[in-house]
């Protein structure tokens, strides 16, 4: 796992995880207003704002996408 920063142009979707730097957690972006220059994100159940900045992207090679997948489906409906 990679992180790298946010570049200018670059788009984040709200639902994205990303790495917030001062607190070392991973956060889930909720909205990217970049003429205010922030991002809002949720982080332990509460709402954190904080400046573009502060926030790194995540990103995973091919074999960690693959080792992380998981799908297992219901197996109720099996007749």
């Amino acid at each position: 796992m990679k992180f790298r920063p946010i570049e200018e142009g670059e788009k984040v979707y709200p639902g994205e995880y990303l790495l917030h730097q001062p607190s070392q957690q991973i956060v889930m972006c909720g909205a990217l207003k970049r003429e205010e220059g922030v991002i809002r994100s949720l982080s332990r159940g509460r709402l954190l704002e904080d400046r573009i900045e502060n926030f790194q992207k995540i990103h995973l090679s091919a074999e960690e996408r693959k080792k992380r997948k998981f799908r297992k489906s219901c197996s109720g409906c099996k007749g």
